[in-house]
């Protein structure tokens, strides 16, 4: 078992779409009345845009002043990508470092957080790590 898709609520479909094929890199499969679905080409976790009314939070508080996504983005490149985003004028946080681990969180046009990691190679959630891990 894997997880097959993220499900991201959205106001504008078309706008939604294409900022998340320019700036995610994912391609289109097909869309259908309240949603679209895209996949990413270097993964086989798909993502889906769906209208909603009002856009729910996309993070839950640990603390009153600690907040969490739900989900986040794998990246090789952190600091290009944090880089590229803020050429690009999309609202980033600063990037954090957490034992080794690296990330930064960008706002979408919805206002949905999304949280963008780098893991280190000797980092037990490092791909290769899981991956040693499942064929184990």
């Amino acid at each position: 078992m894997r997880a097959g898709s993220l499900f991201i609520p959205v106001r504008d479909l078309e706008k939604s779409a294409i900022w998340y094929e320019k700036h995610l890199g994912v391609k289109r499969i097909d869309s259908w009345g309240e949603g679209m679905g895209f996949y990413f080409p270097n993964g086989p976790t798909q993502l889906a845009l769906i209208v909603v009314e009002e856009t729910p939070t996309t993070e839950f508080s640990i603390t009153h002043a600690r907040k969490n996504v739900y989900y986040n983005f794998l990246t090789s490149d952190i600091e290009q990508l944090h880089k590229e985003f803020q050429n690009q004028k999309i609202h980033v946080s600063a990037i954090k470092n957490f034992g080794g681990m690296l990330c930064f969180d960008a706002v979408d046009p919805d206002g949905n957080v999304l949280s963008f990691v780098d893991e280190p190679e000797d980092s037990l959630y490092y791909s290769k790590q899981i991956e040693k891990r499942q064929n184990h």
